[in-house]
């Protein structure tokens, strides 16, 4: 009698496999529930055969990153100026992290090796900052300061959106109260959430900043 094929009793491990299941248990329970036991109960493995195909828990969080950054569209650093570029890039950088959001704490401090993806895509950026005329050694430290912006604006798109209501304190925080309601109807007129507008007008101020630290650099050279 033939025997029939069946689904294996565990599943087949790669990298990839164990970055994705990292990914679904870090959305479901939070960065402080993650761990390699739980993973491994996830999986229906022992934590111990992870190590057949990843060198820790590093490793994972590396390809957890390259997951999450895939969707980061930097092409357009060897195409428009760099500026324009900056923008385009922050806006598709901060909707990856915004659709992962307990991720942020996690990959905030652990080191980027091990995530060549990832790696690929800061290289666009370096190299359209570094034709944009950026001197190398002001590079990164322009690349950190827009991605810790665009982290924290990832994080306010996911905060409850009555964050700023005072509630039954406005009368003793008018201004406060009143700045926030003018900010809720500017939203409601738009269509778009609170959260944009924040954001929006932060990074045209960090841009327009950048460009006018870039000139004063070009001045002095």
């Amino acid at each position: 009698m033939q025997r029939r094929v069946g689904r294996p009793a565990v599943p087949v491990l790669s990298r990839e496999v164990i970055a994705r299941a990292a990914l679904t248990l870090i959305d479901d329970v939070g960065a402080e529930g993650f761990s390699l036991a739980a993973l491994g109960k996830r999986l229906g493995v022992r934590p111990s055969s992870f190590y057949n195909h990843v060198t820790g828990k590093d490793d994972i969080l590396a390809g957890v990153r390259e997951l999450v950054s895939d969707s980061i569209d930097a092409r357009m650093f060897t195409e428009l100026p760099w500026d324009e570029a900056m923008a385009r890039w922050a806006r598709g950088y901060r909707d990856a992290f915004a659709a992962h959001p307990p991720v942020i704490s996690l990959l905030a401090t652990t080191p980027v090796s091990g995530a060549l993806r990832t790696l690929r895509m800061y290289d666009q950026v370096v190299t359209g900052l570094e034709r944009g005329g950026w001197p190398s050694e002001m590079v990164i430290p322009v690349m950190v300061a827009v991605e810790s912006f665009i982290l924290g604006s990832a994080l306010d798109v996911v905060a409850p959106p009555t964050m700023f209501d005072p509630g039954p304190l406005s009368a003793d925080v008018p201004a406060f109260a009143s700045a926030v309601a003018a900010r809720d109807a500017s939203a409601a007129e738009g269509g778009r959430p609170p959260a944009d507008l924040a954001f929006e007008v932060g990074l045209a101020s960090m841009i327009e900043g950048l460009r006018g630290a870039l000139r004063s650099l070009e001045s002095t050279r």
